[in-house]
């Protein structure tokens, strides 16, 4: 079975390329070249970086190999995306676009004016006044065929205003005694020659729109991860809670996905947000790194900058489980972090639970709801940080309050939200589920791409909300 999704998925992604390389490459240029070539180099060349930049991450290849692939690789792997959609949107314009050049063109064409009949030299016209047009002869009796043709070849050579108007005619259709090609029926001026261009010039604007259209798309995505989350607000009610607790501000923070790409300088950015926030508490929901302590050890350092009044207390997510999950716990300790392995602690207010990612079970590390909250006093309002919105089944089993989450990045590049909300049961935001509400952050970074498109990057400061205030 997994042979057969192999070669499906296979198929799908060389049909793919090869469409977007016909559209952008063959139907805009006359024949084979450069052009061509250099588009099949581009197309098969972006998805070797882009398959080797997930390949290197994954192996835990020389961080240096890594840097190198990533970039050009998770780029193209955001522009094809975008460029494909583009394509396809172009599929519908194309028509359109050919028909209004068409119309263009039959209505620039001047209309065909009929060709003018000899007249013989001394013929009145239609300018001639009626007094000076002679009287109208009465027709001559018909000759032979025979004798007409032999006083026209007995007609000698003279002055031109001498000749018949049929010779004068003849003599100016031919050239060395050949005949004027004539112009077949069914071609006309305005098809024939310029059809070929006109589909040329509108494959040409298209694949130009789309190239544009995707270009602009990713790079305004990717300035928007780099230049970092902006923070989002939100008050979430809880019945529990005590007056004196009213507006407590838990900063949210997930996914920040520290690598080859977003480093010591990002996670400096974040830092900086998070403490602007003036928060009570910081929670960090998993999906920190992207690759071994060793690599990215002096790209997480800025952590231990995280100020807030109750301190600052750490998950893991999947991706931790793939970059060693046990490593990354102690180092967060080191910088100043709490981490909470199917832990809870008493803070003055309510309790606060974590447990770790569903990843961790190939390890023997998954989540343990009962360890976290089994022997807890359900009098007192509960706040539980788990990676992934799934785990919200279990919260309400376990009479959780309320759960924070990331994991989904909101789909981070559209229409990824689709399938986000197919494997989650929230996406983004605040739900409810029973008494149990659910938040789940966007995310402050991003994964593969550092792109993001229609899913804004955010950190999100949850304020409390006490209904006895």
């Amino acid at each position: 079975m997994v042979i057969v999704f192999a070669l499906l998925a296979l198929t799908v992604l060389v049909t793919a390329n090869w469409y977007l390389w016909r559209r952008l490459f063959r139907d805009t240029t006359r024949g084979p070249g450069r052009a061509r070539r250099g588009g099949a180099v581009l197309v098969v060349g972006g998805w070797a970086l882009a398959i080797g930049a997930l390949v290197a991450e994954r192996t835990g290849a020389p961080f240096w190999l890594q840097r190198v692939l990533a970039w050009p690789g998770f780029l193209w792997l955001a522009l094809s995306v975008y460029l494909l959609l583009a394509v396809i949107v172009g599929e519908a314009v194309r028509p359109l676009l050919r028909r209004f050049l068409e119309k263009r063109a039959l209505a620039e064409t001047p209309a065909a004016q009929p060709e003018p009949k000899p007249v013989p030299i001394g013929a009145p016209t239609a300018e001639t006044p009626e007094a000076e047009r002679p009287e109208r002869a009465e027709p001559a009796p018909e000759r032979p065929a025979s004798a007409g043709l032999a006083s026209e070849r007995s007609v000698p050579e003279g002055p031109m205003s001498e000749r018949p108007a049929s010779a004068g005619l003849a003599s100016e259709g031919t050239e060395s005694g050949k005949s004027a090609p004539e112009r077949p029926e069914s071609e006309s001026p305005a098809q024939s020659p310029s059809a070929p261009s006109r589909r040329l010039f509108v494959s040409r604007v298209v694949a130009g729109a789309a190239a544009a259209a995707a270009v602009g798309t990713v790079g305004y995505g990717t300035y928007g991860v780099l230049r970092g989350p902006r923070v989002k607000r939100v008050t979430v009610p809880l019945a529990k809670l005590p007056r004196g607790a009213h507006g407590y501000r838990i900063a949210v923070v997930s996914d920040i996905h520290l690598g080859p790409v977003l480093g010591r300088g990002f996670a400096q950015k974040v830092v900086d947000t998070i403490n602007a926030t003036q928060p009570d508490l910081i929670a960090v929901v998993g999906d920190l790194v992207d690759g071994s302590v060793k690599d990215l050890g002096p790209a997480a350092a800025p952590l231990a900058r995280l100020k807030a009044r109750q301190g600052s207390f750490f998950v893991t997510g999947n991706h931790e489980y793939f970059s060693g999950a046990e490593q990354w716990v102690e180092e967060v300790r080191r910088l100043g972090l709490n981490p909470l392995e199917n832990a809870r602690t008493e803070l003055p207010w309510f309790d606060l639970a974590g447990v770790n990612d569903i990843a961790g079970e190939s390890e023997g590390q998954g989540p343990d709801f009962t360890g976290a909250l089994g022997d807890r006093d359900t009098t007192r309002a509960c706040v539980l940080l788990a990676h992934q919105p799934v785990q919200i089944h279990d919260a309400v089993r376990h009479g959780v309050d309320l759960q924070l989450s990331g994991h989904t990045h909101g789909g981070q590049l559209w229409p990824g939200n689709l399938l986000a909300a197919a494997a989650n049961p929230t996406v983004a935001g605040l739900e409810r589920y029973g008494d149990t509400q659910l938040y789940v952050s966007r995310g402050a970074g991003a994964w593969g791409p550092p792109t993001r498109v229609g899913a804004p990057s955010d950190i999100t400061v949850v304020e409390l909300a006490s209904t006895h205030a």
